[in-house]
């Protein structure tokens, strides 16, 4: 609290006093007010750049220290959870009845109370390893689609692999089927050719809005890096997707990725039952909080559903919940597996809670195995990634790198014969507290061996990491990956 002082001599004494006093408050009123509700590592982290440079402190926390939405918002998500406990009969008609061992009915219990919605049956899941087969998929649906499209990513593109799809999406709405579609504003404008996406869809019939937009001459402003990551499509209530991909060619519009032959592995799943109309739940949230238009005439069950022989259950999370839901169920599951537990995150960045229970499980005897990238995308967070593997490989955990130049993005992880969970979600902090993200829990054993198939295609391809090899790396590569894990206290 010195600086103020500092001053003395070249300014009026009572302004020396007056900051002094406001530099006192600062730091007072800091220590009752920043650990509420945070974890503590976070909040030393906020105090202790408070206390060096109180000022330019207080402004980057008012920036960035509240991870939730608006207060407006999170009333319109509790109204939503509301009308789906209550309103949504048919849903809770065909709620699962599901034979399993009662941990999974217990993780079903806690989505069901974090995230309204119910786990049920009869549900049909195709996995859709290949990129440019997604996009087809959807293109294909969207041609046969009747009544109505929704469709939200966090990344959008106007380029040569999307150019079909928005092409099925404009001719659908000139024939009359109410089209929506929502994009991240911030994670869609950094990619090359937004104002080329823009012009597109304003020229067209699709109704459209942009996710968290930072718009302040039009009053629209919050936390700035707070990003709706999910990825969902949804086709006359009859058929949805949802997985990791976005909607861009695979290199991301970048040439220097294209020169290096860098390209995002994908997994998307295409799904019909019930679980259709719980993903369409989710999206008429979003277009809800970004129009106030409610969507609820189509919140209905399929009308000619095929029956499947998969149970499932949709888990929204983000900023609009109190609670971290999706970390919560990863934790829950991780814990209960028996047997084997297999991860595929590009950005594997754990909170101390996740730590634990990855390494515990593999402590116990459990096989754990997680698959990343060889050669991240983005510098500190696959560095700071990097940190971790020491204390994962010590604990058992075989860790396999997916061979460079490619970008392992496919999020997903299966527990035992059990479990098999696909979404949005990458294992960070960032999905946990400030991204809006969806995952799909689903059941029984030929649903995990199908991901256990896409999963095998993984380790073909990559090389196991071993901890000897790993100790043995030069030390300025330590010291980077130990820096960068300083940024991984987010929130």
């Amino acid at each position: 609290m010195l600086w103020p002082f500092s001053l003395a001599g070249t300014a009026p004494t009572w302004v020396v006093v007056l900051l002094g006093f406001a530099d006192l408050a600062i730091r007072v009123l800091a220590l009752g007010i920043i650990p509420g509700n945070r974890r503590p590592t976070t909040a030393m982290a906020w105090l202790l750049g408070i206390f060096f440079i109180p000022f330019v402190g207080i402004v980057l926390f008012l920036l960035f220290g509240n991870f939730q939405l608006s207060s407006r918002r999170r009333a319109q998500q509790e109204q939503v959870n509301d009308r789906v406990r209550s309103g949504i009969s048919a849903l809770s008609e065909v709620e699962s009845d599901y034979p399993g061992p009662e941990w999974v009915k217990s993780a079903a219990e806690l989505n069901r109370t974090l995230g309204s919605l119910p786990m049920v049956d009869g549900n049909t899941v195709d996995l859709i390893p290949g990129y440019p087969d997604s996009i087809l998929a959807m293109t294909k649906a969207v041609r046969k689609a009747k009544k109505f499209v929704n469709a939200e990513f966090y990344i959008m593109s106007s380029d040569h692999v999307t150019n079909d799809l928005l092409t099925a999406m404009e001719e659908a709405a000139e024939r009359g089927v109410e089209v929506r579609l929502l994009f991240d504003h911030i994670g869609t404008l950094r990619i090359k050719g937004y104002r080329r996406l823009l012009r597109r869809l304003r020229a067209g019939k699709i109704q459209w809005k942009r996710m968290l937009p930072l718009l302040p001459i039009h009053g629209q402003w919050r936390r700035p890096d707070l990003r709706n990551h999910r990825k969902i499509m949804v086709v006359d209530g009859e058929i949805a997707f949802t997985g990791s991909q976005n909607l861009i060619e695979p290199s991301y519009n970048n040439p220097r990725h294209r020169k290096a032959g860098r390209e995002w592995v994908e997994l998307m799943a295409c799904l019909r039952g019930p679980i259709v109309t719980t993903l369409n739940v989710v999206f008429a949230t979003d277009w809800l909080s970004e129009t106030d238009e409610s969507l609820e005439h189509q919140l209905q069950l399929p009308a000619n559903p095929e029956p499947g022989d998969v149970t499932a259950q949709v888990v929204p999370s983000g900023p609009g919940f109190i609670t971290e839901n999706n970390l919560r169920l990863f934790n829950t599951l991780i814990y209960s597996a028996q047997h084997r537990i297999s991860i595929c995150s590009p950005y594997f960045v754990p909170d101390d809670s996740l730590l634990y229970a990855i390494t515990t499980a593999a402590q116990r005897g459990v096989d754990v195995e997680l698959f990343v990238s060889e050669k991240g995308d983005q510098f500190l967070v696959h560095h700071a990634q990097r940190s971790y593997y020491e204390a994962l490989l010590e604990a058992g955990v075989r860790i396999y790198l997916y061979k460079a130049p490619f970008v392992l993005h496919a999020k997903h992880f299966t527990i035992d014969d059990e479990v098999a969970v696909l979404g949005s979600s990458n294992m960070d902090m960032r999905s946990f507290s400030l991204n809006l993200e969806v995952s799909v829990m689903l059941l029984g054993e030929d649903i995990v061996n199908k991901m256990r198939a896409v999963e095998d295609t993984y380790r073909d391809i990559s090389h196991e990491l071993k901890l000897a090899d790993w100790l043995n790396r030069p030390l300025a590569a330590r010291y980077v990956d130990n820096v960068a894990r300083l940024t991984a206290t987010v929130q």
